[in-house]
């Protein structure tokens, strides 16, 4: 007896599975599959859509969102999917104007919806229009802590540290096991010089449950400094395990390189940022030692390696009482205050590509730098 086709929603559905699993790839496959014998199946359009954007193909899942919506103008799911995707070219009013027209047919009621704008408007750094969906969506929807939280982070990014540790605490009350929440207001804590009740946050995360590695290296660090643990203690243990795990998931070129991307397609235009410095970065990290200098802003020169390098930065300033981990938590915390250029500081050579990227430091040749 000859295999029965699919119908289109079987198609869909299959694809979802493997979306939901990761498999973009294969997702993307069932729906051409699917397509080639429906053509007109917007809903197939419209996972396509969300496969090619997942995959960070924005042109196709343009193009996929775009047929959606030119066969059913109104499926809100596509219009989203627009929006989101014509907010990584830069088309924030039209990208808006789907998200209006959305919500304006009543779907301000669907929560699910609505944080998916909001999350989209929070990428782009649109936040104080992400800031109002998540209001909308916390005063529809009162008992998600999902959207709570998400006011909250935009809140913080608005500059209202009041307003967002109320709401993230708000989200905890609903949904304790919120651990993207709970570590964010750790950091809230922590950089409100509150590290007691910083370190009661991060704890109540298991260690297998955080996936920020400066979260786990802040709450080693007041350990070490509350409770006076020295390193191999071990209670101290399985965070020195995560952070390690952390590490290694996380590759600081691929950092450096988003951030260099950041910089470079920032709205002011100011390229802050000269490529040729991560090659000179790269080349004195793998052993020429000697050939490369860091200079500081104030012109002072600094050679060896990235411990050698943040130490002699320890020294010059005065502040060799304090330990280099101390020191670069310190420095990162100043630098953020003053140019807001996020700095990270779980070990030296994190903490010098991040500076390097920001323009804080520079790198040169031997040749370059003079006597």
């Amino acid at each position: 007896m000859p295999e029965r086709f699919r119908s289109s929603e079987e198609y869909d559905e299959q694809a979802h599975k493997l979306y939901n699993d990761g498999d973009y790839e294969g997702a993307i496959e069932m729906l051409k599959e699917g397509l080639s014998l429906y053509p007109n199946a917007v809903e197939l359009y419209v996972g396509l859509g969300y496969a090619r954007l997942a995959r960070e193909e924005f042109a196709w899942a343009r193009h996929a969102f775009e047929r959606s919506v030119a066969w059913d103008p109104t499926h809100e799911d596509a219009q989203v999917g627009l929006g989101e995707v014509l907010l990584k070219f830069g088309e924030k009013e039209q990208a808006l104007r789907l998200f209006r027209d959305v919500a304006s047919r009543g779907y301000d009621d669907d929560i699910e919806l609505m944080l998916t704008i909001g999350r989209a408007l929070y990428r782009s750094a649109m936040y104080s229009d992400c800031r109002d969906i998540f209001a909308q969506a916390a005063a529809g929807r009162p008992d998600s802590a999902d959207a709570a939280a998400s006011l909250g982070y935009a809140l913080h990014r608005l500059g209202d540290e009041v307003g967002a540790g109320r709401q993230i605490r708000r989200a905890l009350r609903l949904d304790p096991d919120l651990y993207e929440a709970r570590v964010y207001l750790g950091h809230l804590l922590y950089a409100r010089g509150d590290w007691e009740a910083a370190l009661r946050e991060f704890e109540r995360v298991p260690p297998q449950e955080h996936w920020d590695a400066l979260g786990v290296w802040r709450l080693v660090e007041l350990k070490r400094t509350l409770w006076q643990m020295e390193s191999g203690d071990a209670r101290l243990a399985p965070w020195e395990q995560r952070l390690r795990e952390l590490e290694e998931l996380d590759d600081p070129i691929d950092r450096l390189l988003a951030e260099v991307e950041t910089r470079m397609g920032s709205s002011d235009g100011e390229v802050r940022y000269d490529p040729s410095q991560l090659e000179l970065f790269e080349r004195a990290l793998s052993g020429e030692k000697g050939s490369y200098v860091a200079r500081l802003s104030d012109g002072t020169k600094l050679r060896g390696t990235c411990y050698e390098i943040v130490r002699q930065m320890r020294d010059h300033a005065g502040f060799s009482h304090e330990s280099t981990a101390q020191y670069m938590r310190r420095l990162a915390e100043r630098w953020h205050e003053q140019s807001g250029a996020e700095v990270p500081f779980t070990d030296p050579e994190t903490f010098l590509r991040a500076a390097l990227a920001a323009g804080l430091v520079r790198l040169e040749r031997e040749d370059q730098a003079g006597t």
